[in-house]
């Protein structure tokens, strides 16, 4: 049983509304618009603001994402410029969640990417090709450091294996929404709230909704059924179109409530 409940998990847990955590993609456009936008966002509202670290192989993303990564690539963003990123972002006082895959982590060295996101003030990692099965040792370093490891719940997951990735979660757990991957959709999967039911029979961590979710009347579904949604393709796509997505933004946090 739990005995403790951290930082991430308190921000994230609804109390009859709705959380949002926005993402961002660390050096995209820039590095300092990144941070701009981040704070933007963790001053307007957000729950905790998700922070991408960009990666050649993003195998959960999709066009949106993956363009706004390998941008940031070609700028010459890394790692370290990522946790520099969510060094910024996490001054305003949200917790920050690092979305990045498992080989950035192994060319950093696990241990000191445990150490170095700590003192970023990052609060918990998403590390969407870490199966919770092999998460160990990453995730007791990791949680060693005060950092939360969230993992994917996906529809495909049989009811064992939804247990155990809930078991092997903290701060919050990630429901996939839909089977494929991140992009904004005009309407959310067919079984959610049955999805989101049998996530919430297995845990009482908080859970968060994300992947396609993109729209105000998306949120207002997911009040009462979720605790939190991620909206991340809708927001970078208004950076890519070279608009400012704090108006986006602020219109999403209000349908939350």
């Amino acid at each position: 049983m739990r005995i403790s409940t951290s930082r991430l998990e308190q921000a994230v847990r609804s109390e009859g509304d709705l959380r949002l955590i926005p993402y961002l993609m660390a050096g995209y456009p820039s590095r300092e618009r990144s941070i701009e936008i981040g704070r933007g966002f963790a001053t307007a509202g957000a729950a905790a603001v998700e922070v991408g670290v960009p990666f050649s192989d993003p195998l959960a993303d999709g066009p949106v994402i993956q363009r706004a990564g390998q941008a940031a690539l070609e700028a010459g963003t890394t790692l370290k410029t990522a946790l520099e990123v969510a060094a910024a972002v996490a001054e305003e006082g949200v917790p920050v969640v690092l979305m990045t895959y498992v080989n950035p982590i192994l060319a950093h060295d696990p241990r000191r990417f445990a150490v170095d996101a700590a003192e970023a003030g990052v609060a918990g990692v998403i590390i969407p090709d870490l199966p919770a099965e092999e998460a160990q040792p990453i995730a007791g370093w990791l949680r060693s450091a005060g950092l939360d490891t969230v993992f994917l719940v996906a529809p495909t997951s049989p009811e064992s294996r939804m247990r155990s990735i809930c078991e092997a979660s903290s701060g919050f757990v990630y429901c996939v929404t839909l089977t494929g991957v991140t992009g904004a959709r005009a309407e959310l999967a067919a079984g959610l709230r049955e999805l989101l039911g049998r996530v919430r029979a297995s845990t009482d961590l908080p859970i968060a909704a994300g992947f396609g979710i993109s729209r105000p009347d998306h949120l207002h579904s997911l009040r009462g059924e979720a605790d939190a949604a991620v909206v991340a393709s809708a927001l970078v796509n208004e950076v890519h179109e070279g608009r400012d997505p704090g108006p986006l933004f602020e219109e999403l946090v209000a349908a939350c409530r």
